[in-house]
């Protein structure tokens, strides 16, 4: 089985490898980086980036992917609404998450250090809460100036940052970690609400997508 993970960050390459090892070790994963995609998406919009998101799935599909993940919370709804053109499933790594986040409870926290991810997640959630026929109440928490300590290689930092940001979080059912970045920072925190976050609910998706492929 091959899935190929589109990332917008290097940093996430060891963490879905280490899941595989963990929970799929028959699962083949090609990693494709594209940092500029971010920033650009960032600046202009998740839809400025359209085409060079399609260009890296069909080249996925081309080269033998069973499926393609998106692990980027902006660029997932980009990708995911251009499966049409790839003839192979494509998944955002975020929609198992936000699924579990409806079912969890109505007051939805959802944690983010890069402001474009906060459109796409949010859309997201509410998507899936209507799917579920749930009301839920979603807001926003933005963490000043970590995006900028993760750009500089200050992982500890990033995640401290964050963390305190989590612990600082009342009046909700569950907390939402828009990211797949920000997973460890969830177990820095020391609050009781269930904190979420995708990389390996995504994964399981993903591999699942992947199993079906082959068989059918």
């Amino acid at each position: 089985m091959n899935l190929t993970l589109v990332h917008t960050s290097p940093v996430h390459v060891p963490v879905f490898d280490a899941l595989r090892d963990a929970d799929h070790p028959g699962l083949e994963l090609r990693h494709v980086v594209r940092e500029e995609l971010l920033v650009r998406a960032g600046a202009e919009g998740p839809e400025a980036v359209t085409d060079e998101v399609r260009e890296l799935l069909v080249a996925a599909g081309a080269d033998g992917a069973d499926a393609v993940l998106c692990t980027c919370s902006t660029l997932g709804a980009v990708a995911e609404g251009l499966a049409a053109d790839v003839g192979v499933p494509v998944l955002r790594v975020d929609r198992p998450m936000a699924a579990r986040a409806v079912a969890e409870g109505e007051r939805i926290a959802v944690v983010a250090t890069v402001r474009s991810t906060f459109g796409p997640t949010l859309d997201l959630v509410e998507e899936e809460a209507r799917r579920a026929g749930r009301a839920v109440d979603v807001r926003t928490v933005f963490v000043e100036g970590a995006w900028e300590l993760f750009l500089a290689g200050d992982r500890d930092g990033y995640l401290s940052l964050v963390a305190t940001a989590i612990d600082g979080i009342a009046e909700a059912d569950v907390i939402v970690l828009a990211q797949a970045s920000l997973t460890d920072a969830a177990e820095r925190a020391h609050t009781t609400l269930p904190v979420l976050s995708s990389p390996r609910p995504g994964l399981d998706a993903a591999a699942s997508e992947c199993a079906s492929a082959k068989s059918a």
